[in-house]
Formats: C-alpha cells, sequence, structure tokens
C-alpha cells in the first residue's frame, strides 16, 4: 500500500513532530529544575552488589534539589550566587564520561544543597560504596568518642597496647611501644610487613579473630624504629584504630556506630561490613547515600556540631583534619598533607590558596569542605584511574569564588 501525503499535510506534520518533541523536552526539564524525577534504586537494585546496578539511561542534573526532609537545607543554585552555567556545564561533562566513570555530584553551599546530579549507578536513596573515605569517618568517630569523654586528647600520644586488654606483650616486636593512636591516624604506626602475611591477615578467619588480629600485628611486623615510622598508607593502621574504639566506648563500636554518630546525623539507611576481627571495618566497606556523604561535610565545615549539638570535639576535628604530614605514595598528589585519618590540600585560585579538607576514597569517592567558601562537595563513581580531581578542586571553587 502507498500513502501520498501532500507537501503542505507533510509540513504540519513535520512541524508537529517537533512541537511535540520540544514539549517534551520542556517538561523533563521542567521535571528536573523541580527534581520530581530523582533516579531512585527499586527494590531489586538494592538488593544486589553496587557493581551489578544497572546505568541510569539518562544523567539526572538538577540546580533546585527538593526537600526530602532528611535534615538537609535546600536552596537554588542561581539564588544562593553560584555560577550555575560552570556547574551544569561540568556536570554535563561527567554524563558524557569525559572525566571518568562517577556516579554522583552534590554542591552545599552556606548550609544550603544546591546542585544534585546523578549518572551511571547513582541512586537518590542508595547507599554507595566509600572505599577509604571510610577512614575518614572512623577518625570522626574517635572525635566523638573523645566528645564524649571516652577518651582525651592526650590519649592519643598514648600507646595503642596500653587500650588493648589481653594481648601477650612478651610477644611484641621491639619497639611496639611507639605505635600511639596518633602515629596509627597518620600512616606512621611503622608496622612493616610481607605481601604475604598481609595476604594471611585477610583471608585467615581463624587465626586472625578478634584481638589476635591486632597481636598478630605486633608479633608479625618488622621491629618499630625511627625510620619505619614513616608515613605509609596501610590497612592495619586503620584496623588498630577501630579496636580501640571498639575498646574504649560501652557496648561495641558497630552500636557506637549507629547510635552516637548515624543516628545523631539522621542517617538511616547505610552500610558498613565487618573484617575479619568481627569489628567494622575501618579501612574501607563503609557506604552512604551521596546526600548524607554531604551531611559529613557540613559536620566537619561546622567545627563538630549538628543540629546545635557538638558531636565531634572541635580541638581534635581541628587537628584531624589538617595537614600533619606529608601523603607520600605516588599515587597521592604531591600538594596533598594528610592528618588523622583526613587529607589537606591548599588549592590555589587566582592569587589566593583555599585550604580544603577531604575524605577520599578509592574510585572517586570524595567529601571535600572548603571552609573559607563554606563549600562542601559529595562526589561518588566507580572509575578505576579517578582522575577528577583537578576539575573538582579547580572548576567547582571557581564557581563561588567572588
Amino acid at each position: 500500500m502507498t500513502i501520498n501525503i501532500k507537501p503542505n499535510n507533510l509540513l504540519a506534520i513535520v512541524l508537529l513532530y517537533i512541537f511535540t518533541c520540544s514539549a517534551i523536552a520542556g517538561a523533563s526539564k521542567v521535571a528536573r529544575e523541580n527534581n520530581d524525577l530523582a533516579p531512585e534504586a527499586t527494590a531489586a537494585e538494592a538488593a544486589v552488589s553496587s557493581w551489578d546496578i544497572p546505568y541510569l539511561k539518562e544523567a539526572f542534573i538538577d540546580s533546585t534539589p527538593a526537600d526530602r526532609k532528611d535534615g538537609l537545607v535546600v536552596g537554588d543554585l542561581v539564588t544562593n550566587a553560584g555560577n550555575k552555567d560552570m556547574i551544569v556545564k561540568f556536570a554535563e561533562e561527567i554524563a558524557e564520561s569525559k572525566h571518568g566513570l562517577y556516579d554522583s555530584m552534590l554542591i552545599s553551599h552556606k548550609g544550603k544543597l544546591l546542585f544534585e546530579s546523578y549518572y551511571r549507578r547513582g541512586r537518590v536513596n542508595l547507599p554507595h560504596f566509600q572505599g577509604s573515605a571510610t577512614k575518614s569517618y572512623v577518625s570522626l568517630l574517635v572525635g566523638r568518642a573523645i566528645q564524649l569523654g571516652y577518651l582525651t586528647m592526650s590519649d592519643l600520644d598514648k600507646p595503642l597496647a596500653f587500650f588493648l586488654k589481653g594481648l601477650d606483650p612478651t610477644q611484641f616486636v621491639r619497639g611496639i611501644e611507639k605505635v600511639t593512636l596518633h602515629q596509627a591516624m597518620t600512616m606512621r604506626s611503622g608496622l612493616r610487613f610481607s605481601e604475604d602475611e598481609f595476604n594471611a591477615f585477610r583471608t585467615n578467619t581463624s587465626q586472625y579473630k578478634g584481638l589476635d588480629q591486632v597481636q598478630a600485628f605486633f608479633e608479625l611486623s618488622a621491629p618499630i624504629t625511627t625510620e619505619s615510622q614513616r608515613y605509609l598508607y596501610q590497612s592495619p593502621d586503620a584496623i588498630m584504630v577501630m579496636q580501640v574504639l571498639d575498646a574504649v566506648v560501652p557496648g561495641s563500636a558497630k552500636d557506637f556506630i549507629k547510635n552516637e554518630f548515624m543516628d545523631k546525623l539522621g542517617i538511616n539507611v547505610y552500610g558498613w561490613k565487618s573484617d575479619l576481627s568481627g569489628l567494622p571495618k575501618a579501612d574501607e566497606s563503609s557506604s552512604l547515600a551521596s546526600r548524607d556523604m554531604l551531611k559529613i561535610g557540613t559536620l566537619v565545615i561546622n567545627k563538630g556540631q549538628w543540629d546545635g549539638e557538638q558531636l565531634i570535639s572541635s580541638k581534635y576535628l581541628a587537628d584531624a583534619t589538617s595537614g600533619i604530614t606529608n601523603a607520600a605514595e605516588d599515587w597521592q598528589p604531591d600538594d596533598f598533607k594528610y592528618g588523622y585519618f583526613w587529607y589537606q590540600t591548599d588549592i590555589a585560585i587566582g592569587d589566593k590558596a583555599y585550604d580544603a579538607k577531604i575524605a577520599w576514597g578509592g574510585g572517586g569517592m570524595y567529601v571535600m569542605v572548603v571552609e573559607a567558601l563554606d563549600l562542601v562537595v559529595a562526589i561518588t563513581g566507580h572509575d578505576r584511574e579517578d582522575v577528577i580531581w583537578n576539575h573538582v578542586s579547580k572548576r567547582i571553587l571557581l564557581a563561588f569564588v567572588k
């Protein structure tokens, strides 16, 4: 069958099609401005590994985030003096994979969530694995324990073994008394192991359970010396800090995380896996939703206060997020310093440098706090190379510098 369409009718149909497409696009844009369609995980997606979550069909980019009654104050990017075009352009580049494989980017300025975007595996209601940013959260737990009186600032300079009852010091290698909380949280414990020993720690669940894990660290390490107590990024340092937390707080470290940290911040859905000791893993394996990552940054920028309550010792937090030592691994930026499981760097914009505090996890997990701009940025990703940092540090800050 042949259908003949007169030119005038054909033009009308084309115009109608264009108008319809424009209307649909306009409706989509309005919906995004109102954030009515922020991508949420289905029950099936929430039940699988984060690596198995399917990619979003299209990115979600919004400069007027919705109030989800989750403890965050919201605003809009234009009214609150951010450069919308600059931020949106960067978000579109992320959506187009120009900077790697990232799943979300959220920005808070002057206490308000002004920008929210999700890509690929990002979902507004789904906790995202945090990688080594978990260490930064462990540091805040120490600050919470200090605020509540379970630890003191002077305790940071005491040997770790002082807090861990039930160890056998007769088997310790020489110099274990030099391993303090301060040294461990700056990755300068001085513990040194062979690759085979590291593999055994990760796989032998019967031999390294509970405090036996720390006993093994203290027995199998090479002797602790001034030379060995230099910066070396390694898991045992964080693991030992979690052991101390479990020893000093009432109940368990797991309960402490929930009752004295997550609940206080209104974080109701999160993940935190256990390690061989049975305690929450301290070096990785926590999961947080992107909006809840912003809460972490807001807590830091408010000097440990949340909703009128001092949750984290302000003195501890100032030290924890300062540049105590150089971050010295070849994969870490040359200008990064390290505090208590937090990074610190100065970001130059024009003739001014901005002090940035950063929780950073492999794959592209960032909580960046810039107090001078009252700015918090949360980013999640699953990018093996994790190459986005220079764009985050310069382009986002530039959008808020006056």
